[in-house]
């Protein structure tokens, strides 16, 4: 899976449309191999990020969990100590 595409089910608050999008451009990104499509591309590159983005907001919605939810500051500050762990100081 992409590195860039965080987990974004049972935070509290619950992930913004503007998350949502930014994980469905980073997987059509990776799934196309391109970051920037040509223009013959274009419209066909905007419509599947703004559908993928718009199925995983119904998917987190519809999601359920008996955990209590994360905390965004926690969860980064864990994210940084194993990139310190993995890449070093």
């Amino acid at each position: 899976m992409c590195r860039n595409i965080r987990p974004l089910n049972n935070f509290e608050p619950p992930a913004t449309s503007s998350e949502v999008s930014a994980a469905a451009l980073q997987f059509v990104r990776k799934v196309s191999g391109t970051t920037k499509p040509s223009q013959a591309n274009q419209a066909a590159f905007d419509r599947a990020v703004h559908e993928i983005a718009h199925i995983t907001q119904h998917l987190l919605d519809e999601l359920v969990t008996t955990a209590p939810p994360k905390n965004r500051e926690v969860e980064a500050e864990k994210a940084r100590e194993r990139a310190r762990v993995r890449y070093g100081a």
